[in-house]
């Protein structure tokens, strides 16, 4: 575990883990990452707390 996955958020921390058990490329992971951070950006805030309607204006 790298010392930035330490400092991880538990919602990041278990997007992280089940990516692993499925064996999703680093790539993937990486870029799934990315997105959520995106639509987290978009938020203004964490993305657990995002709604049908917030999901559907990010698109």
């Amino acid at each position: 575990m790298t010392s930035s996955q330490t400092n991880a958020s538990p919602l990041r921390q278990r997007m992280t883990d089940d990516m692993r058990m499925r064996q999703l490329s680093p790539k993937t992971q990486d870029t799934y990452l990315r997105i959520v951070r995106e639509f987290a950006r978009f938020l203004g805030r964490s993305p657990d707390t995002a709604t049908v309607e917030d999901l559907r204006r990010y698109q």
